[in-house]
């Protein structure tokens, strides 16, 4: 493993490349449940400088991910290389989650200039890169990518942002360990 101080340019082009990354996080204390959730969609992560890091969170069947953060802050990003030389990077960081109602949610927007329809995102997870490391990756199976799945932006296309806003009290208004994420904020 190898640490270092900062997202250089090396890392950056190798996180951009990837179609795919994980997302970690944790409630405080000794109860509750660890969460690891798979992101992609080409355009939906960005670097937005040495030690700063986002990415477009669209509605989904949780949100711990939210509900962790406002709890302690603490978050993982992994990145893996299905393709090519074996790597694993790991941005480790404090996180905050800016909700689709929010003001600041349209001006952050704007720094995903690649992103898909945005319509059907709930927040933006912004993050303060305190740890960025790589290590080998290989015991990661080698994988073809074929291309981003459709159906998240298709099924969000549908909806309306009333339908969203009840989506979100109704499937992501507490986490799995009664935490409240949006039951509370809308």
């Amino acid at each position: 493993m190898k640490l270092h101080d900062g997202i250089s340019s090396r890392l950056r082009e190798f996180v951009e490349a990837q179609p795919m990354f994980f997302v970690a996080t944790a409630p405080s204390g000794p109860d509750g449940h660890v969460n690891v959730s798979p992101k992609g969609m080409n355009g939906t992560f960005v670097v937005l400088g040495e030690h700063r890091v986002a990415y477009l969170d669209f509605h989904g069947s949780g949100a711990e991910t939210i509900a962790h953060l406002s709890e302690n802050a603490r978050i993982t990003i992994m990145f893996c290389s299905f393709q090519g030389p074996p790597d694993i990077v790991r941005f480790h960081g404090r996180g905050r989650a800016v909700p689709v109602t929010d003001p600041e949610f349209d001006e952050l927007l704007k720094l995903f200039p690649d992103a898909p329809d945005h319509h059907g995102a709930r927040s933006i997870i912004d993050i303060d890169v305190q740890r960025v490391s790589d290590s080998c990756g290989y015991a990661v199976p080698l994988m073809a990518y074929e291309g981003d799945r459709d159906l998240l932006i298709r099924s969000h296309g549908r909806r309306s942002d009333d339908d969203l806003a009840e989506y979100r009290r109704r499937k992501n208004g507490y986490s799995i360990d009664g935490r409240p994420i949006f039951a509370e904020r809308e």
